[in-house]
């Protein structure tokens, strides 16, 4: 079973790669915005507990957030593993979501695409032409949100490092040219 957190900067490509990573790898794409989306909409408990903190401006706690996880795993035990996007982002978070999968082999890899700012930004002001999302419009927003993950998400990567399960992937140049290069590390577990 392969168990990866697909990891980096906004605009590095994890939505674009983690779909062509589904496919040959048959594993289960589990994006936390996703899950947020679906049980807020469908009125779950969970969604309601999520709403509830959302409609408040408070911070959604980390253990409605596993919980979801949890539910969405537990409906899916027949895929061959799972590709987490936008958890774990932080320690405590990357503690839960080991504790999590720890009876279906733990984290295989955390996979990072090491993505420069410049071309970072330049993507997701291309992204905003397009997508309508007014955060991807703004330069400065752009560059704070990086500046965000580099402070608070960052750190993700030297805990799973420290277990010898962090690698840079260079995520410059072609779709294909990336995901060979993800398929690669994929291919090596």
């Amino acid at each position: 079973m392969i168990n990866l957190i697909l990891f980096g900067p906004p605009g590095s490509g994890k939505g674009t790669q983690a779909a062509s990573l589904v496919d040959k790898y048959n594993l289960l794409h589990i994006s936390t915005g996703d899950l947020f989306r679906f049980n807020i909409k469908n009125e779950t408990a969970l969604g309601k507990e999520a709403k509830s903190y959302i409609d408040k401006g408070e911070l959604v706690p980390d253990s409605v957030t596993i919980n979801m996880l949890k539910a969405k795993v537990d409906e899916n035990p027949d895929v061959k593993g799972y590709i987490f996007d936008g958890f774990p982002r932080t320690i405590p978070q990357a503690e839960a979501l080991d504790a999590l999968m720890a009876e279906k082999g733990g984290i295989s890899s955390l996979l990072m695409l090491d993505v420069p700012e410049e071309e970072l930004v330049g993507r997701l002001l291309e992204r905003g032409k397009t997508s309508g999302r007014a955060d991807d419009l703004d330069e400065n927003i752009i560059r704070n949100r990086q500046e965000v993950y580099r402070n608070e998400t960052m750190p993700i990567f030297d805990y799973y490092f420290t277990k010898g399960k962090s690698v840079k992937v260079w995520g410059v140049g072609s779709i294909p040219m990336i995901f060979n290069r993800l398929s690669l590390e994929l291919d090596s577990l």
